[in-house]
């Protein structure tokens, strides 16, 4: 068996209740397969750098699971004909890596200094 992890963007109109059906759903399939289910973590609402699907928002989860590769093939299917998904990255977890916490903290950039001085008028010699 390999360790997978799989961030999945859902649509940001999405019920709680409707949320949890597809996370559950992936957690069926793992389980009935064979695989080992790890956990699930919401790391919620976060803005789009562009438009998916005409939305400006997505509300994401980290899956952790073990299984063999047509376990996570079958997954990706189940995800991609799923509406509710907007997108979803599939990646084989290295041993050791800290992925599976908390939500990475997303911080805006430093302020860029400028000088709001008045500019000194250039004199010229009579």
């Amino acid at each position: 068996m390999t360790d997978y992890e799989v961030l999945i963007m859902l649509d940001p109109e999405l019920a709680e209740d409707r949320q949890q059906e597809v996370v559950d759903r992936i957690r069926t399939q793992v389980v009935e397969s064979g695989g080992i289910w790890e956990a699930h973590t919401p790391w919620g609402r976060r803005r789009l750098a562009y438009e998916i699907a005409h939305k400006n928002e997505g509300i994401y989860y980290l899956v952790t699971f073990s299984a063999a590769p047509e376990v996570l093939n079958e997954v990706s299917r189940l995800l991609k004909i799923d509406d509710a998904v907007l997108r979803h990255m599939a990646v084989r977890r290295v041993k050791g890596s800290s992925t599976s916490g908390p939500a990475p903290v997303v911080t805006a950039p430093a302020p860029v200094n400028v000088d709001t001085t008045e500019p000194t008028p250039i004199q010229e010699d009579e």
